[in-house]
């Protein structure tokens, strides 16, 4: 089964510094129908104004990681962490627990967009811990690039949950595929541009949910970026 959720379906908030786009519901959104999807909980678009971001704040029991697009993202956290993320660059965060910190954007005149990725951890009161990591436009270029794992295999980043991630840039003739072994699930985000995925037209912003499918299927991209979350097919926590 395959389901279609456009981006102009999505929540939407204007703080004035920051405003996000949410793919599940999120802080004052709401959409009964879109709460997760098996283990995947938020997917918030973000852009932050100049010299804004997010002060000092707790979390637990989370998978957190970031996904920049543009700009640069100042991390700040109480496990002794600090760095700027830039395009390319993948942070994650178990946040277990409990964990708090702060995301900035310093510039003085350049807003910084990424995407704010949950999952839920395959435990709780997970130790918490952070690990980040550049992949380059080579590393996916034409290609599902895997960026999470719980295993940290093909050099990913560790995520403590049953789910792998994969990014992906595509244009013209290049073609990805991803075979879903029996019982997963798998979520697919278009970061920008447009593709075709398993025959469907996706513009950036747009999602389409797998059920019961055999795999992921991408091709005629135009410009696209896209990431593919291969899931379990029920929430375990």
């Amino acid at each position: 089964m395959l389901t279609i959720r456009r981006g102009n379906e999505r929540g939407y908030a204007d703080h004035g510094w920051l405003k996000s786009y949410h793919s599940f519901s999120f802080a004052g959104y709401h959409d009964p129908k879109h709460v997760h999807f098996s283990v995947l909980r938020v997917i918030n678009e973000d852009r932050v104004a100049s010299g804004q971001g997010f002060g000092q704040h707790g979390h637990q029991d989370m998978e957190i990681f970031s996904y920049v697009l543009s700009g640069e993202l100042a991390h700040r956290d109480t496990l002794g962490n600090g760095s700027a993320i830039g395009p390319g660059r993948v942070q994650i965060m178990t946040t277990g627990s409990g964990v708090e910190h702060s995301e900035f954007n310093h510039s003085a005149s350049e807003p910084v967009h990424f995407l704010q990725i949950w999952l839920f951890p395959r435990a709780r009161g997970l130790t918490p811990h952070y690990a980040e990591k550049d992949f380059t436009e080579v590393d996916k270029r034409g290609r599902l690039c895997l960026i999470l794992s719980p295993d940290g295999r093909e050099g990913s980043l560790t995520l403590q949950q049953d789910a792998l991630i994969y990014a992906s840039l595509l244009d013209g003739d290049e073609r990805a595929e991803l075979t879903l072994k029996k019982g997963r699930q798998s979520y697919v985000h278009v970061v920008k541009g447009g593709i075709e995925a398993n025959g469907q037209r996706l513009e950036g912003g747009d999602a389409l949910m797998l059920v019961d499918e055999p795999g992921v299927v991408l091709e005629k991209g135009e410009d696209a970026e896209v990431l593919v979350f291969d899931l379990p097919a029920l929430l375990q926590q």
